[in-house]
């Protein structure tokens, strides 16, 4: 056993990067079940070395620590979800709808993936996992800081706040969403009030400027509606 687990990416990568690969697959894996279902000092590593089909020395030899094992593991699935934000941009020009697009990746990608979510939101101890380079997620929060930081440049979002602020705002609606989701049995598809929801945000976090644009202009469409009526 080490005395110190791997604290950033960089370190914890090259510490697996001599882990077989379909193995690291394999504890990740075996992390899924026990760590959204329990505790986190429930928690057994010899369990998820048992389910893993590896030694506990191994998991040892690669990991170090209880700790390691999820914050690893939730940096491969955090991982995917900045992938799938980076596939669903490509190829949207207008601002509002890549905007519209992450708020909705971002509640696919929990509802696809529940049991990430639940990790979060209630197995990983924030006190320990800010400590962590996982924790800051660069990959992720570099597309999602990216598209708001567009967004101010171009005068569309609000300038009151910063781009941290509406990212909190943002990430703060997703999160409640998602929670109560949890909360109330997953009855209904998590994704399918993303639209809604997301202009409620955009009403919120819009420039003045943009918001008068986008009712004059509809304020135009029903006038016409009218009289094409």
């Amino acid at each position: 056993m080490i005395d110190r687990y791997p604290r950033t990416t960089s370190e914890r990568e090259r510490t697996l990067s001599r882990l077989d690969p379909a193995t690291r697959a394999r504890i990740e894996a075996a992390a899924l079940d026990p760590f959204s279902e329990r505790e986190f000092h429930r928690v057994k590593l010899i369990n998820i070395a048992r389910e893993a089909r590896i030694s506990l020395q191994t998991l040892y030899k690669y990991y170090g620590s209880k700790e390691a094992v999820l914050f690893a593991s939730l940096d491969t699935w955090l991982g995917d979800l900045a992938n799938r934000m980076i596939d669903h941009l490509q190829g949207i020009e207008n601002f509002e709808d890549r905007l519209r697009k992450v708020f909705w990746v971002l509640l696919d990608y929990f509802e696809r993936n529940p049991k990430v979510a639940q990790i979060i939101l209630s197995s990983v101890y924030l006190s320990t996992w800010r400590d962590d380079e996982t924790f800051r997620q660069p990959a992720l929060m570099s597309v999602f800081l990216g598209v708001i930081n567009d967004g101010r440049e171009r005068g569309v979002l609000t300038s009151e706040v910063d781009e941290i602020e509406i990212s909190d705002f943002i990430w703060g609606v997703s999160n409640r969403m998602v929670a109560m989701w949890l909360l109330r049995g997953r009855k209904k598809p998590l994704a399918e009030k993303a639209p809604a929801m997301f202009n409620m945000v955009w009403r919120a976090i819009a420039s003045e400027a943009v918001l008068a644009e986008q009712l004059i202009e509809r304020h135009g469409l029903r006038e016409q509606a009218a009289t094409a009526g």
